[in-house]
């Protein structure tokens, strides 16, 4: 079963953190893409007269999120395609893998509640066939 967004639970366990947990974390991003992206009943943003695929979805909304780091004190820490997953499941195979820090956790919800932000997540919707968002913390 794919994972794109998190769960009322638990995004309300990261709002609760955030009222005691302070400091610096790190959100490790693994990414699979769609072949095509499914913007449902939305017109596809592309202008090459062909679908967009996954990974040009994402870009979309890689754009505007990377345009919401620096205002918050947010960097991308690392970046990268993923070659292959050495331990775990053999299906599970990751396109893309990035790790974005964030000066606090109140400052990283501050930022995807943004408008401006949420204004750009459909993009991501549309690309991601599957994700997993883990947060760390303490280095």
């Amino acid at each position: 079963m794919p994972h794109i967004d998190p769960t009322s639970e638990m995004f309300a366990q990261l709002a609760a953190d955030a009222e005691t947990k302070r400091g610096p974390i790190r959100m490790i991003n693994l990414l699979k893409f769609k072949d095509v992206a499914d913007y449902g009943d939305r017109p596809d943003p592309s202008t090459t007269g062909s679908p967009s695929t996954g990974a040009e979805a994402y870009a979309r909304y890689g754009a505007v999120a990377m345009g919401e780091f620096a205002p918050i004190g947010a960097t991308v820490f690392y970046a990268a395609a993923s070659d292959m997953t050495v331990i775990g499941p053999e299906d599970e195979q990751w396109d893309q893998v990035a790790i974005i820090e964030y000066p606090s956790r109140e400052k990283f919800l501050k930022m995807v509640s943004k408008p401006s932000y949420q204004a750009a997540v459909y993009h991501r919707t549309a690309g991601l066939a599957d994700t997993r968002l883990i947060m760390t913390s303490g280095y």
